[in-house]
C-alpha cells in the first residue's frame, strides 16, 4: 500500500470488491462510496490519506504498532 509498504508497520490488506463485509464498513467510513485505499488505524479511518498521515494516526491512535528504533 503506497509507501507504506517501506516501513515496518504490520498492514492488513483487504480487497473490498472480493469482501461484502468489508466494502459495508468502508461505505459507512465513507458516507456511501467505495473509495480506497481507506486505512483504520484503531477506531480512527482516514479515507486516501498520506503514508505521512497514516504514520501520524499510528503514532496517535496505536503507537505499540510503530517498530522500534534501533539504537
Amino acid at each position: 500500500m503506497f509507501q507504506l509498504e517501506k516501513t515496518d508497520l504490520p498492514l492488513v490488506e483487504i480487497n473490498i470488491w472480493e469482501d461484502p463485509r468489508a466494502a459495508e464498513s468502508v461505505r459507512k467510513i465513507t458516507g456511501g462510496s467505495e473509495t480506497v485505499p481507506t486505512v483504520v488505524v484503531a477506531d480512527f479511518a482516514m479515507v486516501n490519506p498520506s503514508a505521512s498521515q497514516v504514520l501520524q494516526a499510528v503514532n496517535d491512535h496505536a503507537p505499540h504498532l510503530l517498530p522500534a528504533e534501533s539504537s
